[in-house]
């Protein structure tokens, strides 16, 4: 009986391992992506510099 609860300890462990790796994973490609958005954003809303005034 002491074996199967050290199997599910670890078992338990080793998927709390897993998820984190999982989570980290995820977390890096939400800031990639979300740099990745800011720069489109920056790179769109950059106004061109000309010699001539805007006519608005």
């Amino acid at each position: 009986m002491t074996k199967k609860k050290t199997n599910a300890a670890v078992e338990t462990a080793e998927s709390a391992k897993s998820n984190k790796k999982k989570i980290k994973a995820a977390s890096v490609a939400v800031g990639v992506g979300s740099a990745a958005i800011v720069a489109a954003l920056l790179y769109a809303n950059r106004r061109k510099k000309s010699g001539k005034p805007k006519a608005d």
